[in-house]
């Protein structure tokens, strides 16, 4: 079909186009109106739930784990736990207000997307699924979203508690407040609070009407643009109804731009207690003002630059000018059109990527002897750190993304289909995968820059996936890079990966996805036991294996999607 070109055809076809939109935001609306208090109720009560039986606990491991922390030293701790005193208080009251309110905004929002989605491209029976699609789905995801929260609260927390308990201090010297500062430090942060909340909110206010009628520009651009209005397929479901909730969105920045301004003035304290003066300090609180006044001309396109002046509030390093046009680059950084976000990849998407690679790699592994039954009942266990299967085989799929995009010279980093490459550019948004992707496209330029050889990748490999176990690692007796020096590299490589994975790990769908593979290979070891009994031993080891292998190549790890004979995109 031909876009109509001209302005009289793109009008004609938008008022084609109205009543249908209408139609189906009329019927979005009604189920979101019927779903929402069931949904919202699962949500609070659920997450309410977790809340209030994990808190007696979260208490005592947070002030436990800041006593053992090796990390802080004694008058640190004891601030810490006066400040985190606070935060616990606090949390059962925020965190329920806050299920509350984020179990109604699913509950109407999730039925009402997906009666948009029901009309995209390659759907069948449109007006049937623009019925019912979005009611049950719903219901069924808003208890996914209650797993997803347990994880965090029970599996990501701890894991964050552990690291701050067990860890080594940097350079064997502890961080430490110093008493002498401490007053002024305080005095400080009270006053960076004071000037950078009211100061800020001005800012953002001031700068929400050219936020919102710049978004409707984009918007409206993408609904009757070059190529006509709605014939791109991501224009037909979501781009009257971003319009219509794009209102929403500039509030929720300008709510955000107030609550980050309070931690934006209270690390005036942080400041100078490090740099020993409150000079310094006082002249972060001004250069606070001009990263915020900047960092929002960037977002919203605004001309470079700022009202504020730019002083310099460290001794050593001196607060460098970002460049607008270098920060404009970075995908946060724009209000790209709903075109251009078609190609932008997703944080789920490159999670289903990594799992596809676990079960393609996880087969191979398992025919080799690499990966055993036990480590599939070790995995299970909640205690006892990085395992092979929760940790090292994740880590083992990325090293070969990694070695991958070395060998080919990418930018980024190349996906198994040889075809799709994560960059900067096209990378998710969100700022939790900014913490694992440029370390982890540091590691490859690192690796890269070793050009190492075929037996070398091979000890790296290995040592990435069995560093658990030490033991494993002799059996298989491999030969370390002749260099003792480059042996120390790989080895500080692995642990760096084994790092950065167990961050991903952290991730609350990888725990949900990761545990389905578990359940299921133990089911498949219940009934290599059972099969044991009556058949010989060779033939016993053969079908055993056989079994395993099926159950890592056929189970979708926690997806509904299929992946079996699919590569990663």
């Amino acid at each position: 079909m031909e876009p109509p070109r001209g302005f009289c055809a793109s009008l004609r076809s938008f008022l084609q186009f109205l009543p249908f939109f209408i139609g189906l935001l009329f019927l979005g609306v009604i189920k979101g109106f019927i779903f929402c208090p069931l949904i919202c109720l699962i949500i609070s009560i659920g997450n309410s739930g977790v809340i209030l039986g994990l808190w007696p606990v979260h208490s005592f491991w947070t002030y436990y784990s800041i006593a053992r922390a090796k990390q802080l030293g004694p008058v640190m701790k004891l601030a810490l736990c006066l400040c985190i005193s606070v935060i616990l208080i606090l949390w059962p009251l925020l965190g329920i207000v806050g299920s509350i309110l984020a179990g109604a905004g699913y509950g109407f929002l999730a039925p009402l997307a997906a009666t948009f989605e029901a009309v995209g491209e390659g759907k069948t029976d449109e007006f049937l699924h623009s019925i019912i699609d979005g009611t049950w789905s719903s219901v069924q995801r808003s208890l996914t979203v209650v797993r997803d929260f347990t994880d965090v609260c029970f599996h990501s927390y701890f894991s964050i508690m552990d690291d701050l308990r067990l860890q080594e201090p940097p350079n064997g010297k502890p961080y430490e407040i110093r008493l002498l500062y401490i007053p002024g430090g305080l005095l400080v942060g009270l006053l960076g609070i004071v000037v950078d909340m009211p100061v800020v909110t001005i800012i953002a206010l001031y700068k929400s009407p050219y936020m919102l009628f710049k978004g409707w520009k984009r918007l409206f651009h993408d609904l009757i643009g070059r190529e006509g209005p709605f014939l791109e397929t991501i224009c037909v479901p979501f781009a009257g109804l971003a319009i219509l909730l794009w209102p929403l969105a500039v509030t929720g920045a300008i709510l955000g731009s107030v609550v980050s301004s309070f931690f934006l003035g209270a690390y005036a304290a942080v400041v100078a207690n490090q740099e020993s003066s409150i000079w310094l300090g006082l002249c972060y609180i001004i250069s606070s003002l001009s990263i915020y006044d900047e960092y929002s001309n960037d977002v919203l396109d605004m001309p470079e630059g700022s009202w504020f002046p730019r002083l310099r509030y460290r001794k050593k390093v001196p607060p460098s000018r970002t460049s607008s046009c270098a920060t404009s680059s970075r995908p946060p950084s724009r209000l790209s059109s709903l075109k251009n976000s078609m190609i932008e990849l997703k944080p789920v998407e490159l999670l289903d990527a990594l799992f596809v690679e676990c079960k393609k790699h996880g087969e191979l592994l398992v025919s080799e002897g690499l990966i055993r039954p036990e480590d599939i009942e070790d995995s299970k266990s909640s205690t006892g750190g990085s395992r092979v299967l929760s940790i090292g085989l994740p880590a083992y799929c990325i090293l070969q993304a990694l070695l991958r995009s070395a060998k080919a010279n990418c930018e980024g980093v190349l996906l198994s289909d040889n075809v799709t490459e994560i960059t900067p550019a096209n990378r998710p948004k969100e700022s939790l995968f900014d913490w694992f992707f440029n370390p982890l496209l540091i590691l490859k330029e690192q690796i890269k820059a070793k050009n190492l050889s075929e037996a070398e990748e091979n000890y790296l490999c290995k040592l990435v996936l069995l560093s658990c176990l030490p033991g494993r690692l002799n059996i298989l007796d491999l030969t370390p890079p002749e260099p003792e020096q480059k042996q120390a590299e790989l080895d500080a490589f692995a642990r760096r990966l084994q790092g950065i994975t167990k961050t991903i790990s952290r991730y609350p769908t990888f725990r949900r996805r990761f545990a389905c593979l578990v359940q299921g290979l133990s089911h498949e070891l219940a009934m290599k036991n059972s099969e044991g009994q009556s058949t010989n031993g060779s033939r016993r080891t053969s079908r055993s294996r056989s079994y395993l292998v099926r159950m890592i190549s056929q189970k979708s790890i926690g997806s509904k999607t299929d992946y079996q004979g699919t590569d990663a995109v």
